[in-house]
């Protein structure tokens, strides 16, 4: 079966500066695929130039069509969602209006808003909230199901994570993994190990710009060259 995103061989560029070196990866139908690594080697930029926010040479195919050089809002359309690292809510809107800004017009969507808040109890309270009073582990609740909105057929996540407590990690977790019944793809870009190898099928590690790991949680767990040389500080 061909694979629903398949990158290869994906060079990007922020000016003069080249920060991807022939990134090969791919994400299967209903599968959890984390990129790992440390701050600054690329992960984040992979995620940006799948989604045509970054000048990026290569192949990127999701469901077999060439999607490298198309601008945003055509990848967003062909089912693709990103929820980026710094969340981009609407801070003067209300969360059930942020919401609903998520749908696609003339598209019927696998979700609704009702079940954004069975899934983060949370957002139901503050739905007549202006989204930029929130706190950071409201708003990005809100971002990941604004995203789910637009009836996506892979997810690509960024550090969804960082600076959340504890509480708050585990509902991105079970968010995650509901997405993964409901038979969604996920690319979760993501620095907390512990996570990543919970829930994910596959995972990639990167390194310079390139990816030098790829398998299963458990293989990477085994791997003590691999997580001293790229992922511990």
């Amino acid at each position: 079966m061909t694979p629903l995103l398949e990158i290869h061989d994906l060079h990007a560029y922020y000016g003069k500066s080249h920060v991807l070196h022939g990134v090969n990866l791919t994400v299967e139908q209903g599968e959890i695929v984390s990129l790992l690594g440390r701050n600054g080697v690329g992960r984040s930029t992979t995620v940006k130039a799948v989604m045509g926010l970054v000048s990026a040479t290569g192949s990127v195919k999701f469901k077999g069509n060439q999607i490298l050089g198309l601008p945003a809002y055509r990848v967003a359309h062909c089912g693709l969602g990103y929820v980026p690292e710094n969340r981009d809510i609407f801070p003067t809107l209300t969360v059930e209006q942020n919401l609903i800004l998520g749908e696609k017009k003339g598209k019927a969507s696998r979700w609704c808003v009702d079940e954004m808040y069975a899934m983060f109890p949370r957002l139901r309270e503050r739905q007549h909230t202006q989204a930029g009073v929130l706190s950071g582990g409201e708003q990005q609740m809100l971002t990941l199901c604004r995203t789910l909105m637009g009836d996506p057929d892979l997810v690509m996540i960024d550090e969804p994570t960082e600076g959340l407590a504890p509480k708050i990690v585990e509902q991105v977790a079970d968010y995650l993994q509901a997405l993964k019944r409901r038979g969604i793809s996920v690319l979760l870009v993501e620095q907390k190990l512990a996570i990543a190898l919970e829930i994910s099928q596959r995972v990639y590690v990167m390194g310079r710009g390139a990816i030098v790991f790829e398998g299963t949680p458990a293989s990477l767990r085994g791997d003590v060259i691999v997580r001293k040389e790229w992922l511990e500080v």
